[in-house]
């Protein structure tokens, strides 16, 4: 075998062998990001639920409260727009500004959601939930923590469906928790 046919099946090999630990690190990294949410629909009414309309629930609200969660971290508001709208997305625009003005920012372990399904529009154009939500809240002031504490809250949830995903419409703490 020459040698630049064996430095060409190295470099194959190499090049194979970094595609593969790539995509295994996206992976994990994409699972460990997403919060667990289990759904249960058994009492929704008037309208029964749909079997793509079950599934695509908490894979969105999961979505949503990932995509939450890093805005809140991170103080970019703009990552809101892809799974809130209405009073949800003001809500938590305007909580991420604050608390950039003032140099703070929120970090939360998410430990997992038990969504319930409460109601379902007759016309499917809105959902209302519950969630009991378990989370390890931690408040910083610039680098330093100020505040930590684990958390058990409980929400009520307006979702509505989008083009092609259901948006968090409201999310109102039951206790008077922030998200």
């Amino acid at each position: 075998m020459s040698t630049a046919l064996r430095y060409c099946v190295l470099a194959v090999g190499f090049a194979g062998l970094l595609s593969a630990i790539a995509v295994l690190r996206l992976r994990a990294s994409a699972a460990a990001e997403v919060p667990r949410v289990e759904f249960r629909a058994k009492n929704i009414g008037p309208r029964t639920i749909e079997d793509l309309t079950s599934q695509h629930i908490p894979r969105d609200y999961a979505l949503a409260w990932q995509t939450m969660e890093q805005a809140l971290e991170e103080n970019r508001p703009g990552l809101l727009d892809a799974y809130f709208t209405g009073f949800a997305k003001e809500d938590l625009t305007k909580r991420v500004n604050s608390q950039s003005r003032a140099g703070m920012h929120v970090r939360y372990q998410d430990r997992g959601h038990h969504l319930e399904g409460i109601f379902y529009a007759p016309a499917g154009d809105a959902m209302e939930l519950r969630d009991r939500a378990q989370l390890d809240i931690q408040i910083y002031d610039g680098g330093k923590v100020i505040y930590d504490e684990p958390v058990d809250a409980q929400y009520i949830v307006l979702m509505t469906p989008g083009a092609d995903r259901w948006l968090v419409r409201k999310l109102q703490a039951v206790s008077g928790e922030k998200p």
